[in-house]
This record gives C-alpha cells, sequence and structure tokens, in this order.
C-alpha cells in the first residue's frame, strides 16, 4: 500500500493545504476548509484505489464531500472496470482533515495542517462525532503513563522516563473552559503549560519528536482527530490513549445529542458497549498498514506553512508508514505557471 499510495497522498495533503493558505489571514475559516475539502476531494479521485471516508467532514458540517462513507478514487466511478481490477485492488479507509485549525488559518496563527491517514479496510477506528480525552507521550514513556492515572501522576512518570524534572516538561493543552482544573494541577506539580486554541493534531504529533519542547498533550479535544493522532503516533512508536467523553456537562460546548443518556444510547447503537472504555493506538488504528500525511498549511513545530511566491509556492510536508518504518519530511517546489524565479527559502 505504501509504495502504490505513498507519494499520492502527499500530494493531496500538499494540494488541500496549497488552496486552504490562499485564504490565510483573511478571517473566513469556513472559506479556507471549503477549499482545502475540494481539493482534497479532486486530487483523491485522480487515485487508482477504492477508498472510503470513515472519519471526514463530520456530522458537524453536514458537508457535501468528503462525507463520512463517501466513496473515493478512481475504482469508485461508474467507468471504473475499464481500467480496474477487483480481484488486484485493495480496499481502504481514509481519515481526513483538510484544514486542522480552521481559526488558525483565518486569523494567521500558527499550527494548521491539512492531514489524513489511510489503512486496509477496517483499519482505523470509525469515531463518532463525539469528544475525546487524550494523552500523547514520547516513545519513552509508553506503556508508562496512563491517562487513567492523574496528571500529577503522569508527569512524574514522564520526568522519570525521560531523565528530567517535571519543572523541565511542557504540556501542551487546549485553551478551553473545560480545562481550568487540568491547568491548574499540571502547573502545581511543576511543569509548563502551552495553551493552543486549535491544532491538537500537530501537538500530539510534537511529542513523538525530540527537540520540539513538547512532552505531553493532556486534555480533551475532538474525537476523529484522536483518530488521525493515534494513526500517526502507532506509526511513530508514541503513546497515545483516547476514551470518549459523551457527557455535555464535562466538554462544557456542543455535543451532537442532547443528553448523556441519548449519547450513551447512540454509542451503543454504534456497536460500542463500553462508553467508558479507554483506546489505545493501536487499537484507534489497528490496521495491518497505517499511513499518515501531513502538510503545513501556516507555519508550526514540524513544519514550514505555505509560501507562495510569483508562479509557484513551495509546501513543507511529513508521512509516516507503518510498513517501512519511516518518517519522512518532503520538502516541494509546486511551479503554477513559469515562475521568474524558484523559492529557495
Amino acid at each position: 500500500m505504501e509504495s502504490t499510495l505513498g507519494l499520492e497522498i502527499i500530494e493531496v495533503v500538499e494540494q488541500a493545504a496549497i488552496a486552504s493558505a490562499r485564504w490565510m489571514g483573511k478571517g473566513e475559516k469556513n472559506t479556507a476548509d471549503h477549499v482545502a475539502v475540494e481539493a482534497m476531494r479532486e486530487r483523491m479521485n485522480k487515485i487508482h484505489m477504492r477508498g472510503r471516508i470513515v472519519i471526514g467532514e463530520g456530522e458537524r458540517d453536514d458537508a457535501p464531500m468528503l462525507y463520512i462513507g463517501e466513496e473515493v478514487g478512481i475504482c469508485t466511478q461508474e467507468d471504473a472496470s475499464q481500467v480496474c481490477n477487483p480481484d488486484e485492488l485493495v480496499e481502504i479507509d481514509i481519515a481526513v482533515d483538510p484544514c486542522e485549525g480552521t481559526n488558525l488559518v483565518a486569523y494567521g496563527q500558527n499550527g494548521s495542517m491539512a492531514v489524513l491517514a489511510i489503512s486496509e479496510k477496517g483499519g482505523l477506528f470509525a469515531a463518532p462525532d463525539f469528544y475525546m480525552k487524550k494523552l500523547a507521550a514520547p516513545a519513552v514513556a509508553k506503556n508508562h503513563v496512563d491517562i487513567r492515572k492523574s496528571p500529577t501522576e503522569n508527569l512524574k512518570i514522564l520526568a522519570d522516563c525521560m531523565d528530567r524534572t517535571v519543572e523541565e516538561l511542557v504540556v501542551v493543552v487546549m485553551d478551553r473552559p473545560r480545562h481550568k482544573e487540568l491547568i491548574q494541577e499540571i502547573r502545581a506539580a511543576g511543569a509548563r503549560v502551552r495553551l493552543i486554541s486549535d491544532g491538537d493534531v500537530s501537538a500530539a504529533l510534537s511529542c513523538a519528536f525530540s527537540g520540539t519542547s513538547v512532552h505531553a498533550l493532556m486534555g480533551i479535544g475532538a474525537a476523529p482527530e484522536g483518530v488521525i493522532s493515534a494513526a500517526a503516533m502507532r506509526c511513530l512508536g508514541g503513546h497515545f490513549q483516547g476514551q470518549l467523553i459523551y457527557d455535555p456537562d464535562v466538554v462544557k460546548t456542543g455535543l451532537i445529542g442532547e443528553s448523556k443518556e441519548g449519547n450513551i444510547d447512540r454509542l451503543k447503537s454504534m456497536g460500542i458497549e463500553d462508553p467508558d472504555k479507554v483506546y489505545e493506538a493501536e487499537e484507534l488504528a489497528s490496521g495491518e498498514t497505517v499511513l499518515f500525511a501531513a502538510c503545513g498549511i501556516t507555519p508550526g513545530t514540524l513544519m514550514e506553512g505555505v509560501r507562495f511566491f510569483h508562479g509557484g509556492a513551495r509546501t513543507q510536508s511529513l508521512v509516516i508508514s507503518s510498513q517501512s518504518k519511516t518518517a519522512r519530511f518532503v520538502d516541494t517546489v509546486h511551479m503554477f505557471d513559469e515562475p521568474k524565479y524558484l523559492q529557495l527559502r
């Protein structure tokens, strides 16, 4: 799967990032997201594959494209029998977020990316459009920290695993009212907090790479993005756990479903009998082969954002594979017209 799709999925996230970046700083987050969705879908439908969106634009958006269940790829089209041999075709599941951090793009802030994860059919957890409590940490802390422990306990464990003091740790937390007590506890334990407004996939990824000055992600964010983060962290060997949050009173913001009881019923209808189950990365991204790709829209910890020059643009992407056990940073110059010069940096 990697040899067939590796380069093409890079181009998918690149095209989404370029389209969205044209709206950077214009204060129109919906437009920045919409053009990213269109560009991602258009490039996906040029790939020789039969893909199914298992995590997409979501129920909240009532999206007409890249919605959950949509089929994408050349081999899903009406005349596919002329070019696709069903006996040779691997069906794949796809999780996408064409513009992760729409507010970041709209207001010209750092950390927005176009991201996707793919695996063979059934290899990605079809997360409901709920929220998820998350814990991400470096590989050295895998199976040592645990989301069921208190933040204070986990910080002590993480410090021991990394041969640091707690005071030397930086924890990323989304700046939300629901995290008031969490932030207070992290600070009381002695660690430092980096608050972000959006974009916790980037924060989870940063935990896996030394030199980012990010050592953990804690708190509650969107469940679909949790699956995408888990796919990347599984490939990188990092620690990731997630637990679905179905009580509107916990997240202090809108949920699909008006009541805790109604949300539990909805989870049961989706085959989730234990709503409080803690999921490991290997359960959220369980496929034999998992690929993750991201392209910076605005500058971030791991990647530069899209940089336009006369006649073209330069992008920086990351593709991670569980199959080849690689994390490739890809620097690409896109020539739209006949550029007068090529931007080196």
